[in-house]
């Protein structure tokens, strides 16, 4: 559990945490590859979020899973760019959140992710909270704590 007075500093910067789904480019799972790619590839995304046609969360697409499906033998096969759809090759294992300001949950997931969907209670797509945005949240408290609070090491309260 994260301790009281950094989870307050953490939280004074809340209102950054979650970028909300209208500012978020995504794709349909319906779309055709050639779509995505374009998509990945114009706006230099790294991954993108993947929504149905009533905007619930459906995964995540990356240029790396879009490659990887055209690889053949010992070339790549352009043709399924039109021939597939997002659908046949995004991922839906990744990991999702309801509360954007769970800082501690938020920190572990973000281990392993550059960024967490946000979805409410009917799997829609809220938005996102960013590795960036969190990670400027933690640089903000290290560098306010001391001007907030005056810190004694439990040893020295027990020798007071």
């Amino acid at each position: 559990m994260i301790e009281e007075h950094l989870q307050k500093l953490l939280l004074q910067r809340r209102g950054k945490f979650m970028i909300p789904a209208s500012l978020v480019a995504t794709v349909n799972v319906n779309n055709s590859l050639d779509h995505a790619f374009l998509v990945l590839t114009k706006d230099r995304y790294a991954k993108i979020i993947v929504v149905d046609n009533e905007n619930h969360y459906r995964g995540q697409l990356s240029l790396a899973m879009i490659t990887d499906r055209l690889l053949e033998t010992e070339q790549i096969n352009v043709n399924k760019l039109n021939e597939l759809t997002v659908a046949d090759v995004m991922q839906t294992n990744t990991p999702v959140i309801q509360d954007p300001f769970d800082v501690e949950e938020n920190l572990r997931l973000m281990i392993d992710q550059s960024f967490l969907a946000v979805v409410d209670r009917q799997d829609q797509f809220c938005g996102i909270v960013t590795r960036r945005e969190l990670l400027k949240a933690v640089s903000y408290t290290l560098h306010e704590f001391g001007k907030n609070y005056e810190v004694m090491s439990k040893k020295q309260l027990d020798n007071k």
